[in-house]
């Protein structure tokens, strides 16, 4: 980053920064992203997730990492409270090979004077960022510091590209050392930006994350929640430009099928005092998950206010609806419910799912639906019509099983660069 854009970016994290401390997302961890707690410890390896999603990605990274002799630090840093949990856990989890250390911590804000200072405290010789993180801020002192940087499982939409294109610096001042797409059509608008040396394809990771699937056994703790007997269906990561659709459709579900008990899961939470006012004006039968300890009634509503429960419902269900699809947000994650055998259905908008491939959608537990009231049918002829629940973990996991690989792949680009540093 030259002199005056740095100038300049900085200025703009300076009047930011006090904005930012009074958001209510980022008050949690503010001391850890301004770093007056202190300083991350030296680790080889940083590894940067942006949320949840991602943080799942980097789960995968260090199950597949082989520490040399001597052993191997990583830190692994997120911008969410739900990243966090999720990095806390895989490194608590058994599953890590010997010899890796991992710390976890919030990321820092991109204020290029507090980046130089993790960079310069925490001295990785390799940074991995996920998705599509480009931070100018950190790659700048990552530069400056000799840290090799890869973007890893990349995804940039025609959008983003036409973004960075406008600004021919751009491209100089975020270049990685090195990208890893995660499908085709991602590769060329990285190449058309950074230069075909510096890109190449890589299997989804998501794809090893959704191998490792398990079946919902006895144990997972939400079956008390709701009884065996009750068709229960999931509507899940609903956003709030699709809220009006999917109240529309939970009418209609409850309806039609009036024994059912419907879990709402807002993608964000701050949704839930919203969608809490609509179903109680709609009269509609509803209780905060948090309140719930006992089998809920049918024809309940379960609106979801507890952090990481989604994928233990989605183990439940007899069929989920996956939100962000049926508004132009490019979808949620979809993969997860089928992971666990249950039937699901998206709207048409899936665009950052679409390295999935519609083949899937010819296996019969996926579907796709034009809007809300399409969903509604499907999820009907669901529960009308129930698939056996292993037979589409069999399914789905075979699908996946051919698309492994991604986080072999992350894991030997880190290793060749370790050793050659």
């Amino acid at each position: 980053m030259n002199g005056l854009l740095e100038s300049t970016y900085g200025l703009a994290w300076k009047l930011a920064i006090p904005l930012l401390s009074r958001h209510r997302r980022l008050r949690e961890g503010l001391d850890e992203r301004t770093l007056k707690s202190g300083l991350p410890d030296q680790a080889r390896v940083w590894i940067q997730a942006a949320s949840g999603g991602e943080a799942y990605l980097a789960w995968e990274v260090l199950r597949n990492l082989r520490p040399p002799a001597g052993g191997l630090s990583v830190l692994c840093t997120t911008n969410t409270s739900q990243g966090l949990g999720v990095l806390r856990r895989a490194a608590g989890s058994g599953d890590l090979a010997p010899g890796l250390s991992v710390q976890t911590r919030y990321f820092p804000f991109d204020a290029p004077g507090l980046m130089e200072r993790a960079v310069a405290a925490a001295a990785p010789e390799v940074a991995v960022l996920l998705e599509s993180e480009l931070w100018p801020g950190f790659m700048a002192a990552c530069r400056r510091h000799g840290t090799r940087v890869l973007l890893a499982n990349g995804r940039m939409t025609e959008k983003s590209l036409a973004g960075y294109r406008r600004f021919p610096g751009a491209a100089k001042l975020l270049s990685p050392d090195f990208v890893l797409a995660m499908s085709p059509e991602d590769a060329r608008r990285f190449e058309k930006l950074f230069g075909r040396e510096r890109v190449a394809l890589m299997p989804n990771i998501k794809f090893d994350r959704l191998a490792r699937s398990t079946a919902p056994g006895d144990e997972n703790p939400l079956a008390e929640l709701v009884s065996p007997d009750t068709d229960f269906v999931v509507l899940g990561s609903v956003r709030r430009e699709e809220e009006r659709q999917v109240a529309e459709m939970l009418a209609g579900l409850l309806a039609r099928a009036p024994r059912t008990v419907v879990g709402l899961f807002p993608r964000h939470m701050e949704r839930v005092e919203s969608w809490l006012r609509r179903l109680t004006r709609a009269g509609v039968p509803c209780v905060r998950r948090s309140g719930l300890s006992a089998p809920a009634a049918p024809g309940t509503v379960l609106l979801w206010d507890v952090f990481g429960e989604l994928g233990m419902a989605y183990g439940l269900a007899r069929a989920a609806f996956v939100g962000g699809s049926l508004a132009p947000l490019g979808g949620q994650n979809f993969l997860e419910p089928l992971g666990l055998g249950t039937p699901t259905v998206v709207g048409p908008h899936w665009e950052n799912f679409a390295w999935v491939g519609r083949a899937l959608l010819e296996l019969g537990p996926l579907r796709e639906a034009r809007d809300g009231g399409a969903v509604l049918e499907a999820l009907l002829a669901f529960l009308n019509r129930p698939l056996d629940r292993e037979g589409v973990r069999r399914a789905v996991l075979g699908y996946a099983a051919s698309r492994t690989g991604g986080a072999a792949a992350v894991c030997g680009r880190i290793a060749q660069w370790l050793e050659n540093t």
